[in-house]
């Protein structure tokens, strides 16, 4: 039961019961709902700049993402320095390894090579971070093929490396001619003057001038191919198959100290200088053949001769003289 409430009014000197304004009850009520809907947006407000107001699931989803955020990073860098650590081992692969045995340096289409053909990360499409995510994967897919392609070129280099002793002692690599028996470096490899026709020709080999009966060694190991005076010009020739795709060509030989079949080893005397064939002196046409071309032999003197010597015998191979064949 209500309470009636009273005033005194002083004109009439009389208490007078208190009547209730119309709208005042709907005034509080809206004043009510106002401040409730004020303080639910300061709480709310509060709730979501607060990390401390998050629910147990939420703090545990916030540390996972963070970690997986974390641990992304972590792989990305770690990408980063693979695929660095993976091109400096292609480099020195290609302009050291393979350059120094010989083979051939790996085509870069092939090193590089991505993966055509189907979708391979269809599986990864329609997350929030599918783009990331498939970006990543790309990248190690790649660096998976490059590290199986550097594994087989390993694998070659390795293989080629057993072979490298048995290489170095079979290739030539001794000049053929003692210095101390040597009268001069007649001619070198290159455009020469033709001593019969004074025309310019192309000296496959070089010329050392030396007397009759001076020994002729072979440059490395191998076996004779030939011994004999049936090719043109030459003369009486030697020729050595050292394996590798070398071969060693001596010519105008005045003898020869070896036949056809014959195993030499660095350092045999196989014949002597002459003058027979095509010939204007005695001396040595000596020549290397690689895979069946001939080569410069300039660059294969490295076992005989001392650093002053060597270049003495580049200067000397460099001028343009006539040959004596």
């Amino acid at each position: 039961m209500s309470k009636v409430k009273y005033y005194y009014d002083s004109e009439t000197l009389s208490y007078r019961k208190i009547e209730k304004k119309k709208g005042r009850k709907l005034g509080i009520l809206l004043l009510g709902i106002l401040a409730s809907f004020l303080a639910g947006f300061i709480l709310l407000l509060v709730y979501l700049n607060i990390p401390q107001l998050e629910t147990p699931k939420e703090k545990a989803y916030r540390r996972e993402l963070d970690n997986m955020e974390l641990q992304f990073e972590l792989f990305s860098k770690q990408l980063d320095r693979d695929e660095t650590i993976l091109n400096e081992i292609a480099e020195r692969d290609d302009n050291i390894y393979r350059l120094y045995f010989g083979a051939n340096p790996i085509p870069q289409e092939l090193r590089k090579a991505g993966f055509g053909g189907i979708n391979r990360y269809r599986n990864l499409e329609g997350f929030d971070n599918s783009e990331i995510m498939i970006e990543s994967k790309k990248r190690l897919d790649k660096l998976t093929k490059q590290i199986v392609v550097q594994s087989k070129s390993l694998d070659e280099i390795a293989g080629l490396a057993e072979q490298k002793e048995d290489l170095l002692a079979t290739i030539p690599a001794i000049q053929p001619i003692k210095n101390s028996d040597l009268k001069r470096m007649a001619s070198g490899y290159g455009w020469r003057s033709d001593p019969f026709t004074k025309a310019k020709k192309f000296h496959h080999g070089m010329d050392f001038s030396a007397k009759s009966g001076t020994p002729i060694y072979a440059s490395g190991n191998g076996v004779v191919k030939r011994a004999d005076a049936n090719s043109s010009g030459y003369g009486n020739h030697v020729r050595i198959d050292h394996g590798f795709n070398y071969v060693s060509l001596y010519a105008h030989l005045s003898k020869y100290n070896v036949q056809p079949g014959q195993k030499v080893k660095r350092g045999d005397v196989i014949g002597f200088v002459g003058s027979t064939g095509r010939s204007v002196a005695p001396h040595l046409h000596y020549e290397i053949f690689k895979d069946g071309e001939r080569i410069n032999p300039r660059n294969f003197y490295y076992g005989s001769l001392s650093s002053k010597e060597f270049d003495e015998m580049l200067k000397a191979s460099l001028l343009i003289n006539e040959t004596l064949d």
